[in-house]
């Protein structure tokens, strides 16, 4: 392996998967965190870790920034972990997502691209989440720039982990991730949490009394608020429960958990319903879903609905279909799909989400779902099929590892008409579609974007069976 070095001036020549930037030297591929350049921009990099196909850099300075740059809308871009590409034209991001997905399918996938689609832009670019987690701590994330000043500073904080540091936090003033009530709810809790004298979490140690704070919000204006305690103080709770309910009295669920553990999730935990509702409901097509504190539900509610509308244009069903939804979480695409089919059957992981998926066929007067809780690659197998019907069609939204193996084998005996793959990783993806084109070819292809100001894409395949 080669010595660090230094490069006094270099071009960022393009972009590259997963949120990096390329630039070369010497016939050498060096990529770049792309939270820091832009393609045009002239840097100094050091060269840190020297591989024998490519070497990692990291930018030292700016020497000219690329007339390709746009103005960053957020204060903490740069500091906070989050919205990473701001410094990029939304056009250019899209264009980007665009390219990485169709260069992972033909590359990896080896997929003959027939029918491409451009890809899906987010009407809304900020403040398009429906969810927001954030930490306290006690071990603040201190600024260049507020190291320079000197200052003597509050080391409390409540805000979002800067990345690689699960112990330091970076105070958020204002985020443009979430709409509604989202920043006054934060402010609140971070003044009242000081306030109360009440110490804020300590992640090394794991001692303190104000741990995390969670906020979810619906089109339809509702108000989920969870509070994470570390302590079970009673009084304390009492108190600045109360407090927020004065201020914040049309909240729909209030509530809190006590998180004694190493780490911060809670699904293990029983959460105490303070006030209103155990959940909040969004709405689709006339569709309700009720959305609990440790329900999955995507983030972004309205391109949620554009990628659902697009998932069953390419699935095709006909009256007389049995479909299965595989990794079908709340089932919200199975209950979306179902008044067009003969039946559903989804299958999860997650119990919970099972109970969810169950709750909103209940609700909408859905009777024909069938929703299932088990390890993928253990419960889909012939002995399933043989139970629950052979599938005219099925859609599939795995994780980002992408399919089990096991998964795709079961699939191409099975035989579907149709197979819909959502995807929130298209390496995967198109690993997965690599195995699957022994009997199955492409038909359509359509890259959704969910998360504007990030690297992330999610896309959607058709796939049909040769002839």
């Amino acid at each position: 392996m080669k010595k660090k070095y230094e490069i006094e001036n270099i071009e960022i020549t393009d972009f590259a998967a997963e949120g990096k930037c390329i630039a070369r030297h010497d016939g050498e591929v060096i990529f770049v965190d792309g939270s820091k350049v832009c393609p045009g921009d002239e840097v100094k990099l050091l060269v840190s870790k020297s591989k024998k196909r490519f070497s990692e850099g990291r930018v030292l300075q700016i020497n000219k920034a690329s007339s390709a740059r746009v103005e960053p809308f957020c204060a903490h871009f740069g500091d906070c972990g989050g919205c990473k590409w701001q410094h990029v034209p939304y056009e250019t991001q899209l264009a980007q997502k665009e390219r990485q997905v169709y260069d992972q399918l033909s590359r990896i996938g080896k997929v003959t691209l027939r029918n491409t689609t451009p890809i899906l832009g987010s009407k809304k670019t900020q403040y398009y989440r429906n969810k927001l987690e954030f930490t306290f701590s006690n071990s603040r994330w201190f600024t260049e720039k507020e190291v320079a000043s000197e200052a003597e500073l509050d080391r409390d904080a409540l805000g979002f982990h800067v990345p690689r540091r699960f112990d330091k936090v970076l105070p958020i003033h204002h985020c443009y991730l979430q709409g509604g009530p989202s920043n006054a709810v934060r402010d609140y809790f971070r003044e009242e949490a000081k306030a109360s004298g009440k110490p804020f979490y300590d992640h090394i140690v794991h001692k303190g009394f104000f741990r995390s704070l969670m906020i979810r919000t619906t089109s339809t204006g509702e108000l989920m608020v969870l509070v994470q305690f570390a302590e079970n103080d009673q009084d304390a709770i009492k108190s600045i429960l109360d407090k927020f309910l004065l201020k914040f009295p049309d909240v729909t669920s209030l509530s809190y958990v006590i998180n004694t553990k190493g780490n911060d999730t809670i699904y293990d935990l029983e959460p105490v319903y303070y006030h209103g509702l155990p959940y909040i409901t969004e709405e689709m097509e006339g569709l309700k879903f009720r959305i609990g504190v440790k329900s999955f539900y995507q983030t972004n509610s309205e391109q949620a609905y554009e990628l659902y509308k697009k998932v069953r244009e390419y699935a095709q069903i006909q009256e007389n279909d049995l479909v299965y939804d595989l990794y079908t979480g709340t089932g919200t695409i199975a209950n979306f799909l179902a008044k067009g089919a003969k039946h559903v059957v989804g299958v999860e992981y997650i119990e919970p989400a099972v109970e969810d998926a169950r709750i909103n066929s209940q609700i909408n007067g859905i009777t024909n779902t069938t929703f299932f809780a088990g390890d993928m690659a253990k419960v889909l197998n012939e002995e399933f099929v043989a139970q629950n019907g052979r599938p005219d069609v099925v859609i599939t939204d795995p994780p980002r590892a992408g399919m089990d193996k096991s998964v795709c084998e079961v699939l191409l005996k099975v035989a579907p008409r149709r197979i819909v793959y959502v995807s929130c990783n298209p390496g995967t993806q198109a690993r997965d579609l690599e195995i699957l084109s022994e009997k199955y070819e492409v038909e359509a292809v359509a890259p959704v974007d969910m998360f504007p100001h990030t690297f992330h894409v999610e896309n959607i395949v058709s796939l049909i069976l040769k002839s």
